[in-house]
């Protein structure tokens, strides 16, 4: 079965996010639990956990189908010591806050070397990175999220996905989120039937699909291999339709988050009505 959502808000709160999610007809859902742009965040009240819980109960969502996502300032392999253990402890207090909450996952981006250390050096950090988290928390899965490339970041190739997994101790712990996007941007295409399943013959014999813990579901604005990370609505970008047709039939995408991050959030709950739509 497939589970479709989106990247919803929390203002207000982290209680109002599955609320959300429900309002667009969602059947899983991303969310920060705390302001992405803020290096620090109160913490989380238990009045806070206990209604986030209750809501997620009454409007029938899972922790197996919710992905929130960490703070965009985090670089788990910034070339920079003060920087890379700010970003430690804060990718931590982001796992606590998940395992409060007793959601499953954490989704991140891996890491930037800004182009000032190789890949292979901001790799080893970044492993480094997460082989300190897991030692520190319980629980929650790691979810690397494949990037385009852009910005000196790593995680474009599905080599470095591989790298980090084979690096990284706890392999209960860990996992990727693929975002079609950030896949077809970094240069993999999937835009027919041949292509979506000649990359995804790539990624299992690379990375392995029992690696797949969530999907990231954007159309893109650049073009194939242009490491330029900008999303669009479905069918409005380089990627068309089908690519998400094929998705949707895709066994290998089962009882796994599918969450939109598309640029315009009132075509949300239109998008995952022509998602299941698409399911034969």
């Amino acid at each position: 079965m497939k589970y479709i959502g989106a990247h919803v808000s929390a203002t207000g709160g982290v209680e109002n996010a599955p609320l959300n999610a429900a309002e667009i007809a969602a059947k899983a859902f991303a969310f920060f639990t705390k302001n992405q742009k803020q290096w620090y965040a109160n913490p989380l009240t238990f009045e806070a956990v206990q209604k986030f819980k209750k809501n997620c109960r009454t409007k029938n969502l899972s922790p197996d189908h919710i992905l929130p996502h960490d703070s965009y300032l985090i670089n788990l392999g910034n070339p920079d010591k003060t920087g890379l253990e700010k970003s430690r402890k804060a990718f931590i207090d982001e796992i606590k806050r998940c395992m409060q909450l007793g959601l499953k996952y954490l989704n991140f981006h891996p890491g930037s070397h800004k182009k000032l250390i190789t890949e292979n050096e901001c790799l080893n950090l970044i492993a480094e990175s997460i082989n300190i988290t897991l030692e520190l928390t319980e629980g929650v899965i790691t979810v690397i999220e494949n990037t385009a490339g852009q910005g000196g970041y790593v995680g474009d190739k599905f080599e470095h996905l591989a790298f980090l997994i084979e690096k990284v101790k706890d392999k209960n712990r860990i996992g990727v989120c693929l975002d079609t996007c950030h896949t077809f941007s970094a240069g993999y295409d999937i835009r027919t039937s041949k292509a979506y399943y000649n990359t995804m013959d790539q990624f299992d014999k690379i990375v392995g699909f029992k690696f797949l813990k969530a999907m990231h579901l954007n159309d893109s604005k650049s073009k194939l291999g242009s490491h330029v990370d900008r999303h669009h609505n479905l069918g409005m970008g380089e990627l068309g339709l089908e690519p998400f047709r094929l998705i949707m039939n895709d066994s290998r995408m089962d009882n796994i988050p599918l969450i939109l991050e598309t640029i315009d959030k009132n075509l949300w709950k239109k998008e995952i009505k022509m998602l299941y739509g698409f399911i034969e």
